[in-house]
């Protein structure tokens, strides 16, 4: 389960483990008479100042997004990269025609061919696992793994809807899924600085 987590999820949930921490032992040390006055304070000073840092850093996580989207006013997107280096969108994503769009988090990959589903989003999406036909490869960071392909009815992102896009459903252990060149080559331009992702029409 830890697997599936990001890193803004695990470093809230330690925050919060560190906070309880915090609680629990002020608890403990009001209790506990027969410790010295003056140690008593220390331990509480220590205490209010863990967690006050804890307190602090969680609200940082809550309140600095890890990944800002705009759209601008001549109509392109701008990306700012996320706090583990990668420019990460959500896009509202129709995969069998008629179905609800479903938000699916991507992380933008200019070295992917194609776009990339990890096996929950193309559920999601409403490819059932049993019915996809692994028949392709494809060379990952962690070896050979297996491809099925699907067409997605639409993405879109912002004013922007595109229709008919091909995309792969990744057999192996995918944690979130790929914008690649197929999409990403629909836009007229793709300029990319330090910091920032400028997508336009």
């Amino acid at each position: 389960m830890i697997d599936t987590l990001n890193s803004d999820q695990i470093a809230q949930i330690v925050y919060l483990v560190l906070l309880g921490t915090v609680l629990a032992s002020y608890a403990l040390v009001a209790m506990r008479r027969q410790i010295g006055q003056f140690v008593r304070m220390l331990l509480l000073w220590g205490l209010l100042f863990t967690g006050v840092a804890a307190g602090w850093g969680l609200w940082q996580t809550i309140m600095v997004p890890s990944f800002s989207v705009q759209q601008t006013e001549d109509g392109a997107i701008e990306l700012r990269r996320g706090r583990d280096g990668s420019f990460r969108l959500t896009l509202d994503v129709i995969g069998q025609p008629g179905t609800a769009p479903q938000e699916v988090q991507f992380v933008v990959d200019t070295g992917a061919t194609d776009v990339v589903l990890t096996r929950d989003d193309a559920e999601a999406l409403g490819f059932a696992d049993g019915e996809l036909a692994f028949l392709g490869t494809a060379r990952t960071a962690n070896g050979m793994v297996r491809t099925a392909r699907v067409e997605l009815d639409s993405i879109r992102i912002g004013d922007l809807e595109r229709h008919d896009v091909p995309a792969l459903v990744n057999e192996g252990d995918l944690h979130v899924s790929l914008l690649g060149m197929n999409y990403l080559a629909r836009f007229s331009r793709i300029e990319m600085t330090r910091d920032r992702l400028r997508l336009e029409y």
